[in-house]
């Protein structure tokens, strides 16, 4: 019998490893779990380190070709709404705004975000985007709302 202790400090008994995996994956992840995200742009080189590669962007990236660009998903609905993308167009200067209204947006979809906490709580879960500015797109913010920060 295997022995787990769950978000809330009770401890659950499984009979084999296999089993306690699938409950486990059920269980929502605290937002103050460690989770291992990373962001990168999609047009620098995949590489093992990575693990779980998850393009975010809602539009497919000028230039890359879905044989070659080394996804494991593609998650659409992570992305800012197209209105929302379009009116940001990377514009420093409606940056703060842009984060306050995506922040909205991925809270009205917080459900369909588990699996990548889930997932992140276990391994490493590499966020890829096609924006050029590696500190103002939307990857980071994501990244910062899957962490709860």
């Amino acid at each position: 019998m295997e022995r787990h202790k769950t978000n809330d400090n009770a401890t659950r008994e499984y009979s084999s490893p296999a089993c306690s995996l699938h409950e486990w994956e059920a269980e929502p992840v605290a937002a103050t779990a460690a989770l291992d995200i990373c962001i990168k742009r999609i047009y620098a080189d995949a590489a093992p380190a990575d693990g779980y590669r998850v393009l975010v962007d809602r539009l497919w990236p000028r230039g890359i070709r879905k044989e070659t660009a080394a996804l494991d998903e593609w998650l659409r609905e992570a992305a800012p709404g197209t209105e929302l993308r379009k009116w940001f167009g990377h514009d420093p200067q409606r940056w703060q705004e842009f984060r306050r209204r995506y922040r909205a947006e991925l809270r009205a979809r917080d459900g369909a975000l588990e699996a990548l906490r889930r997932r992140a709580a276990h391994g490493r879960v590499t966020l890829l985007y096609g924006a050029k500015d590696p500190r103002i797109n939307h990857a980071v913010v994501l990244q910062e709302f899957l962490r709860g920060t």
